[in-house]
């Protein structure tokens, strides 16, 4: 199969040496045809007459005059060529030094990632609004954009693993590598910017305010009444489970309240301006509110959804075991296996240790009873492991009927979905290395037909994600308490990209590409 960077290079550029002999040798022959004519003339002439005796023929004097022109066109052609190459030269040789330095270059691919990225997720909430409103088909051309922007910054993302995991030694790889990132990122920011006014014709927001009003206010009172609901699902994840269970979702409550609080601002806003006839105001503030209840539903959505997957977990754990130990069982049996005794320990400890960790929730089995001095586990975590000390067993050759795939999913998607949701929520903050190991755990999810291999590794990436995404965010320091004179929830709209920029007096994000995505205008009213 030809990789991107491959098909890149052969669209842009062949070897230098070929173009010149290609381009000389197309000149050349150009040049003799021309003015070859006059010795085909000149020699049919002089088979009709035979020269006069003591005289020159016109072949004689025109052989040489189209080897002088000839030459001279040749090598005219050649110097233009040499300079205009030396002149926008920009990879290695000649001596000719780059017009971009390496490091600037990295730090312009970086910053194109993050970039597009946030428009593609903008893009897609904003979109979901429309779609809401009018109808799949009507928003089909912007879909179309939306998925052609995404499928060119998964290739950049690709890109970029390859990158960071080979890191090449060869600068001119490493170049090629990181143009083509910032060629893909540009070309997803230019399709979402040319539909960027389809969709703000489709859209009518000024028009139609009162009808988006009433479906945002609607969505808005939707979760907040499933935030209770939310926060007591919270509370039981933590008495049933070990911290490490809830701990991807344990301040998912109090962000989906920073997040209504922002949008009940910015809704009772919207129809302020809209009662004045402000209408551009009043959509800016409509957008803003919009961005705010897509985060607050990923939030209390998140809560849902890990709720669901531990008790999913809870439910194979036991057949996982099962499994495994008759697995242990055959490999202790086959003479084969001796030779892999480190892997039968390992995967011996895991099944024991799991099993104490069943035994310490309770007789009852129940893992919310406490009594007794027992502790609750992780579900999702203890299958992780099994599974993987079951691949253990089948890496040394053990004949194994477990269904793996299946159970590595479970823990695979848990993860997946967790790191997608930060991001989204705190794409404010973090950079271009966590959106890469999760664009690439996503990949290998979708890859068809689905195998172990790519279960585990996208598993690992997206657990790898998470961690940087939440370092970054660390670093970015605590937003929720707002800059000072700002209004509630505006710290927190700004780490979760609603509004654009560091400061609360940014634009609201909306659909489009880096061009266009923050048209509609300050959306706290400050300048």
């Amino acid at each position: 199969m030809t990789s991107p960077l491959s098909r890149s290079r052969s669209r842009r550029a062949a070897s230098p040496t070929a173009l010149r002999v290609a381009h000389a040798a197309l000149g050349g022959l150009a040049a003799a045809g021309w003015l070859g004519l006059p010795v085909v003339r000149a020699g049919a002439e002089a088979v009709a007459a035979p020269p006069r005796q003591g005289g020159t023929s016109t072949v004689d004097l025109v052989i040489p005059l189209v080897t002088v022109v000839v030459a001279g066109a040749l090598a005219a052609y050649t110097y233009t060529r040499r300079i205009r190459r030396a002149r926008t030269r920009t990879t290695p040789g000649g001596g000719v030094t780059h017009t971009v330095p390496f490091a600037e270059l990295d730090r312009r691919s970086r910053r194109s990632l993050v970039e597009i990225d946030d428009c593609v997720r903008t893009s897609a909430e904003e979109l979901g609004w429309a779609a809401a409103r009018f109808g799949e088909e009507a928003v089909g051309a912007c879909a179309q954009a939306l998925a052609y922007a995404r499928s060119e910054l998964s290739v950049a993302f690709r890109l970029r693993q390859r990158l960071d995991d080979t890191v090449p030694d060869d600068d001119l790889v490493r170049r090629q590598l990181l143009e083509e990132i910032g060629a893909r990122c540009a070309e997803a920011g230019r399709r979402l910017d040319t539909e960027a006014a389809g969709f703000d014709l489709l859209r009518a927001l000024e028009r139609t305010l009162p009808a988006a009003l009433e479906l945002a206010e609607a969505r808005f009172r939707e979760l907040a009444g499933r935030t209770p609901a939310a926060e007591a699902t919270l509370a039981e994840l933590h008495e049933r489970y070990a911290p490490s269970a809830s701990l991807p979702v344990a301040g998912h409550v109090e962000q989906a309240k920073d997040r209504l609080v922002f949008a009940t601002t910015h809704l009772n806003q919207a129809r302020q301006s809209l009662d004045r006839g402000e209408g551009a105001k009043a959509t800016a503030y409509l957008r803003a509110a919009e961005g705010a209840v897509d985060q607050a539903g990923l939030f209390v959505a998140g809560v849902d959804r890990l709720a669901s997957e531990l008790a999913a977990a809870v439910d194979r754990l036991p057949g996982a075991l099962d499994d495994t130990e008759t697995g242990l069982a055959t490999a202790r049996a086959l003479p084969g296996v001796g030779a892999s005794p480190g892997r039968i320990a390992h995967a011996a400890a895991i099944v024991a240790d799991v099993r104490r960790e069943m035994r310490d929730v309770g007789d009852t089995g129940d893992i919310g009873d406490t009594a007794g001095g027992s502790r609750p586990y992780d579900p999702l975590d203890a299958l992780r492991r099994v599974t993987e000390a079951a691949v253990g067993l089948a890496e040394a050759h053990v004949p194994l009927g477990l269904a793996l795939l299946d159970r590595a999913l479970l823990p695979a998607r848990s993860a997946v979905a967790l790191g997608s949701d930060f991001v989204t929520t705190h794409r404010g903050a973090v950079g271009s290395e966590a959106r890469t190991r999760l664009a690439e755990a996503e990949r290998h999810l979708a890859l068809t037909p689905l195998v172990l291999a790519d279960v585990r590794r996208a598993d690992a990436l997206a657990r790898d994600a998470e961690q940087l995404a939440e370092r970054d965010v660390r670093a970015y320091g605590n937003p929720y308490a707002g800059p000072e004179g700002a209004g509630a929830g505006v710290g927190g709209a700004v780490l979760g990209g609603i509004l654009l920029g560091d400061a609360p007096g940014g634009p609201a994000a909306g659909f489009g590409g880096p061009r266009t995505r923050g048209r509609s205008g300050a959306a706290t009213g400050k300048p």
